[in-house]
C-alpha cells in the first residue's frame, strides 16, 4: 500500500472505545504516543477520536497494537484509513503557520 498523503506519511483516524472510569487516564496516555497528531474527546458512538500518522502501514500497525491497544482502559478501536485529504485547515499559532 502506498503512502496516502502529500507529506509521504500513512494517516488514519483511530476511533477509540474506552472504559468510562478511565477516560482521563487514556487521554493522558494517548498524549504521550508520538505518532498521534490529534486527540478529540467526543460524544457519540466513540469516546475518543485520534489522528495517527506513520511512515508505513507496518509502523501504524505497531502503534495501534503495541501502544494504543495496550493502554489500560482502551476496550476497542475502529480504524479509518485516510486515502486522500481534500481540505486541511491551517491554524496559525503565535504567528507560526501549522500545516
Amino acid at each position: 500500500m502506498e503512502n496516502n498523503d502529500s507529506h509521504g506519511r500513512f494517516e488514519a483516524s483511530v476511533n477509540i472505545f474506552v472504559d468510562p472510569s478511565q477516560k482521563a487516564q487514556v487521554i493522558d496516555a494517548l498524549e504521550k504516543v508520538e505518532n498521534i497528531e490529534e486527540i478529540y474527546d467526543v460524544k457519540g458512538e466513540f469516546d475518543i477520536v485520534s489522528i495517527v500518522s506513520a511512515s508505513s502501514v507496518e509502523e501504524f500497525r505497531n502503534v495501534l497494537h503495541k501502544k494504543i491497544m495496550k493502554i489500560k482502559g482502551v476496550k476497542s478501536t475502529l480504524v479509518s484509513v485516510v486515502l486522500r485529504a481534500h481540505k486541511r485547515i491551517n491554524i496559525p499559532i503565535n504567528n507560526i503557520q501549522l500545516q
